[in-house]
Parts: C-alpha cells; sequence; structure tokens
C-alpha cells in the first residue's frame, strides 16, 4: 500500500469517527439555502479527495448521475471542538464545464463556501498528488454566541490527493 493511500484511508478512518461523533450532536443552526442548480455538466470526472487548509484536512467531491456531492473534513478551532475532526458536509453544489461552486452545512456556527475552477495541474495521472487544482475564492463563515456572523475570504488552490490505480491488481505484501 502507498503512503498516499495509507495516508487517505487514515484520513477516511478519522473522518467516519468524527462523523458518528458529530452526528450524535444535534444541530440547532439552519443551514444556508440550498441552491436550485440546473443539472451538473463537468468537463472532467473531478471526483477525488483534495488538500485542504491544513495537513490532515481535506475535500471529497463526488460526481455521480445524481449531481455534485461532498463534504470538508476539518480540525475544529473553536474552544469547544479545538482538536476535533469536522465533517461538513455540502448543502449545495454545482460543476459547468470548469466552473465549480459549492457551500457546505454549518458544524458549530461554521461553513463554507468556494467558487472557482478546477484545471490539470502538472502530475502525469491520478495517482500522483497534483493531477488537478480547485483554485477560487474559498469563504469561511463563523456566528458566534450573540448570533453575529463573520465572513473571511481567501484566494486558495486546493490540490488533487493522488490515489491509488484502480485498474491495477493490488501488490501483493
Amino acid at each position: 500500500m502507498s503512503f498516499a493511500s495509507k495516508i487517505a484511508a487514515f484520513l477516511l478512518c478519522l473522518s467516519v469517527f468524527a462523523s458518528a461523533q458529530t452526528a450524535s450532536k444535534p444541530s440547532q443552526e439552519a443551514p444556508p439555502p440550498a441552491s436550485t442548480a440546473p443539472a451538473n455538466t463537468a468537463a472532467e470526472d473531478i471526483s477525488g479527495m483534495y488538500s485542504f487548509l491544513k495537513d490532515g484536512e481535506f475535500l471529497q467531491i463526488n460526481l455521480d448521475a445524481n449531481g455534485v456531492s461532498g463534504v470538508i473534513s476539518r480540525q475544529g478551532t473553536q474552544e469547544s471542538d479545538r482538536g476535533q475532526f469536522l465533517d461538513l458536509v455540502f448543502s449545495s453544489a454545482s460543476i459547468h464545464g470548469h466552473d465549480v461552486a459549492f457551500a457546505t452545512r454549518p458544524v458549530h456556527g461554521v461553513w463554507f463556501e468556494f467558487k472557482g475552477r478546477f484545471e490539470r495541474g502538472k502530475a502525469k495521472d491520478k495517482t500522483q498528488d497534483g493531477f488537478y487544482l480547485l483554485r477560487g475564492t474559498l469563504t469561511e463563515h463563523a456566528t458566534d454566541a450573540n448570533k453575529k456572523t463573520a465572513s473571511h475570504s481567501h484566494a486558495v488552490e486546493l490540490k488533487w490527493l493522488g490515489q491509488p490505480d484502480d485498474s491495477q491488481p493490488a501488490a501483493k505484501s
């Protein structure tokens, strides 16, 4: 098993664990309004895992016949959730050609919006990091205890995380 696939498996396990913990705490927050975007037509299948803001955090995008879904798995930054992995599931998403947009449901008063484009990176195939790049503006919204929302936007480049080639037989260990 390659180092990248071990990391992907480890992150997936963390994500499942965090989902179970987050699911046990019902959220009282209202999600941002979902869009009624028409059917998605991506220029390529960009389904997979991408780096997020910090090491160990990731973005998962899934394209299928029903549209676009995904999740951001990140470490909490507030006093109550610092160091815990939180899963922020997409509330809306669209991909048209190379344009990508999504918003997540809030978790502990925080949610994200992204608007940008995907492009091919320098990697030669999908087993290598950086095969695709998502470039655009990421906006983090946070609601405090007084119900005041603050937003912070910045330019990001999220890199594809290399994934094993499923068409090749698994290496014997």
